[in-house]
């Protein structure tokens, strides 16, 4: 009913999952770049917990989507499975017809065309979900799945994704075999209230949103607090009050069409829920460090990003030794919403705006929606401000550079990524800016904590927002 009040080609907060609105945010693309790597080089079980809501299915589904075509994959989402019947629901996803209809024999069938898939060079992975629903004998049959192997290797990767109930299961003594096979915990984690501000403003531009921001800062923490941070219960709120907005003919939503959207909810509260959010969940900061940096390699395949150009001075390596983690640096100033004040509008002159505007970015959103935030950044950043230049391109082909786009948000927070056009005559050079720092020092030691990719592939130079701004 909102979509065309707002200038909206998609509905931005459906609870179903939709790869296309995966939030990267709040760890969410370290966990998923960290999943992918053990799932590919790691043995073991993996698990992966958080309340309802919170986006394990999500998750899951970009896992599906991430995983090369080598990989084959088994989803299991019914929890009610026996332990017989989870051998055949396994088979049914390899397309397998087993013959036996004794579970022993059934087990040894499965086991050799898992042999079969492996001396091809292809890998199965199994994805369970509610895994904290299934009864405990069948959680025992994963586990002897687990050890099914050919002469050196696994031949199954077991992923379990559940409720926090599950952590409570394995605690039971009797599932402590399993307990100690699980080599990987991740933990969704509840938002902060700053990154639902960044989840609302993601989704609203997923879904073609083009313009000031339509959560109001303080309708941004009401509603956090009214969705307790869980992913699904924003979505739910946020449709209501764009609905609300919509009705009372508003552009924008206050604490107000909040209020009423949680009214009607009616969310039960969560156990814990008055407890502070924590900033970041040492489950998935720990997992997420710890296997990071080997789970990068599969970014870089196909083609590179926009190559910058040659002899442009002196790169951080002299600043920067080898990277010890692979903790993406956290820019120390906080953003200010996508939305220009008046009293900001000085920083950036009015021709200087109509030159940014002069760059075409060929309905590549993603890429449209960096530019905008390069703009409000070069807007209201004061001069002593510093940003970390990635590269600087004499290519300005949009759909490349949203290719670029694409595969950094899988690094890098992507709302710290800004796309600065520069125009040369009738021709644009394309800047590249990560993050916004009070001075140099905060700049330079964040540039050592980018990803090792990016610190080979380019060649990162501090810049101040002075300088960015003389250049356009």
């Amino acid at each position: 009913m909102y979509l065309e009040h707002f200038g909206l080609r998609e509905s931005p907060f459906r609870i179903t999952p939709q790869t296309d609105f995966f939030f990267d945010g709040a760890e969410r693309g370290a966990t998923l770049e960290a999943l992918t790597h053990a799932i590919l080089h790691e043995e073991g079980i993996v698990k992966v917990s958080g309340e309802v809501g919170s986006g394990k299915t999500m998750l899951c589904r970009m896992l599906l989507e991430r995983l090369p075509a080598h990989v084959e994959t088994v989803f299991l989402a019914n929890p009610s499975y026996s332990r017989e019947d989870i051998l055949y629901a396994m088979a049914e996803e390899l397309k397998l017809a087993l013959v036996s209809p004794r579970a022993s024999r059934a087990l040894r069938e499965l086991q050799e065309y898992l042999v079969r898939l492996y001396g091809e060079g292809r890998r199965v992975v199994v994805l369970i979900d509610e895994a904290h629903a299934m009864p405990a004998e069948t959680l025992e049959e994963v586990r002897l799945l687990s050890n099914l192997e050919s002469s050196r290797h696994k031949l199954l990767q077991i992923v379990l994704f559940g409720q926090p109930e599950l952590d409570v299961a394995l605690a039971r003594p009797g599932l402590r075999q399993l307990k100690d096979r699980i080599t990987q915990n991740f933990r969704m984690r509840a938002l902060t209230a700053a990154e639902v501000g960044r989840y609302l403003a993601f989704r609203m531009r997923a879904a073609g949103y083009r313009g000031p921001e339509v959560f109001t800062p303080a309708a941004v923490a009401k509603l956090a607090r009214g969705a307790s941070g869980l992913t699904r219960r924003i979505n739910v709120l946020a449709d209501k009050s764009l609905l609300a907005a919509f009705t009372a003919n508003r552009h924008f939503v206050t604490p107000a069409e909040v209020q009423a959207a949680v009214s009607d909810a009616d969310f039960p509260a969560l156990a814990g829920a008055a407890r502070p959010v924590a900033r970041i969940a040492g489950g998935i900061a720990a997992g997420a460090a710890g296997i990071l940096i080997g789970g990068l390699a599969h970014w870089w395949l196909g083609e590179r990003p926009p190559d910058p150009p040659r002899g442009r001075g002196a790169a951080l390596a002299d600043q920067a030794p080898a990277v010890a983690s692979a903790a993406v640096p956290t820019p120390a100033v906080a953003h200010a919403p996508l939305r220009a004040e008046p009293a900001a509008l000085a920083l950036l002159a009015r021709e200087q705006e109509r030159r940014i505007a002069g760059y075409a970015a060929a309905n590549q959103s993603l890429l449209a929606e960096r530019i905008d935030a390069g703009r409000v950044r070069l807007r209201e950043e004061p001069d002593s401000s510093y940003g970390i230049e990635l590269f600087f391109t004499e290519n300005s082909d949009p759909a490349r550079l949203e290719r670029f786009l694409g595969r950094a948000r899988d690094l890098v927070p992507l709302e710290d990524l800004y796309v600065i056009p520069v125009a040369s005559g009738a021709r644009y050079r394309i800047r590249v800016v990560y993050g916004t720092f009070p001075d140099r020092e905060a700049a330079a030691a964040a540039a050592r904590r980018l990803p090792p990719k990016y610190q080979r592939e380019f060649r990162t130079e501090l810049r101040t927002f002075a300088e960015l701004r003389r250049a356009v």
